[in-house]
């Protein structure tokens, strides 16, 4: 009986391995191109989350784990995204100027389109493509918005470490996520390419 439980365990462990290892590879493969099954892998992936995470901080990188995944999960939202009827839009307060004269609210830091930074422009085009525009500076604001504020889609500006932490804490709560991830990370003074916001945005208008 345990001989049969240890072979059980084995297998399973074996092809949990087999499934996990085939899943990074597609979730970096989808960086260049679209893949089948993403919504698929994209589980495997968040259900083997913890240990994976543990093996690219002992072995890696853990930075490339979360960009493979945001990836993969763009890949796998893309087409129930384009079916949203109505979006939010958050950045994170680390873009806006250091001599920023906006206050915070529960809401996120409330704009008030100064001109000393790119959030004027971020805010601008959300609303031109019918995006409800958030600055915020945690998941709190995030959890405060979307429990006041009615939404089926959130495009998340950020780096890819708090995009699949967004886009894990909002999986099975009725939101489709998608993520722009920044070109580098830090406190402050991040930044984000405008083109790839502006093709995001038409590209789901």
């Amino acid at each position: 009986m345990y001989n049969l439980i240890g072979k059980l365990l084995l297998v399973f462990l074996m092809l949990s391995v087999l499934v996990s290892a085939l899943s990074l590879y597609v979730s970096r493969v989808s960086l260049t191109r679209n893949v089948w099954l993403s919504g698929f892998f994209a589980n495997v992936l968040d259900f083997f989350f913890l240990p994976l995470k543990y093996f690219f901080c002992k072995f890696s990188d853990p930075r490339k784990l979360d960009k493979w995944m945001v990836s993969l999960k763009n890949s796998a939202h893309m087409s129930d995204f384009g079916n949203t009827k109505k979006r939010l839009m958050f950045v994170p307060h680390c873009m806006r100027s250091l001599d920023c004269p906006a206050y915070a609210t529960k809401y996120g830091i409330q704009c008030k389109s100064c001109g000393k930074c790119v959030m004027d422009k971020l805010k601008e085009d959300a609303n031109k493509y019918g995006y409800d525009f958030y600055i915020v500076t945690g998941s709190s604001f995030v959890k405060n918005i979307l429990s006041d504020h009615y939404a089926d889609g959130v495009l998340v500006i950020a780096c890819d470490y708090e995009i699949n932490k967004g886009m894990r804490s909002l999986a099975g709560a009725g939101v489709v996520t998608y993520g722009i991830p920044m070109l580098n990370d830090g406190c402050y003074n991040t930044k984000v390419d405008d083109k790839l916001v502006t093709d995001t945005l038409e590209m789901f208008a």
